[in-house]
């Protein structure tokens, strides 16, 4: 291998980097850009260490995660932004190590919360269960 034909890989490589087409060590992603270290992931953008997410963006160390942006160390989280530390949020955004939130925005350590407001554990379970199956219809 000569000089110029090292260089010309060497930018060959970088560009595919760049063009975010490449997906360094991860393990079956499907359909992921700029993504590194993910697993089983499909439809993700630069991610980082996530495993079974889907369509998350921007994402660190999260783990069965749904449509999330910025979102770092979540698991079982759906449609929120700017989480960390939390676990089974819907529709959240900027809370941090909360669990059990659904549609909250910036509480951190709390749990079984809708809109910021706490619940007993089978109510907000009750709630939830019953929005859930409201705002699906709403989508169809």
């Amino acid at each position: 291998m000569d000089a110029q034909t090292f260089l010309r890989e060497l930018q060959r490589l970088q560009q595919g980097q760049r063009d975010g087409r490449q997906n360094l060590s991860s393990y079956e992603v499907h359909e992921c850009i700029g993504c590194a270290a993910c697993m089983f992931s499909t439809g993700c953008t630069n991610c980082y260490r996530c495993t079974h997410c889907t369509d998350c963006t921007h994402s660190t160390h999260c783990t069965h995660c749904n449509g999330c942006t910025d979102c770092h160390d979540c698991a079982y989280c759906a449609d929120s932004d700017y989480c960390i530390q939390s676990a089974y949020l819907t529709a959240c955004t900027g809370c941090s190590g909360c669990t059990y939130c659904f549609g909250c925005v910036g509480l951190v350590k709390k749990e079984f919360c809708i809109l910021n407001v706490q619940y007993p554990r089978k109510e907000f379970f009750e709630m939830t269960a019953k929005l859930t199956a409201e705002l699906n219809r709403m989508k169809h």
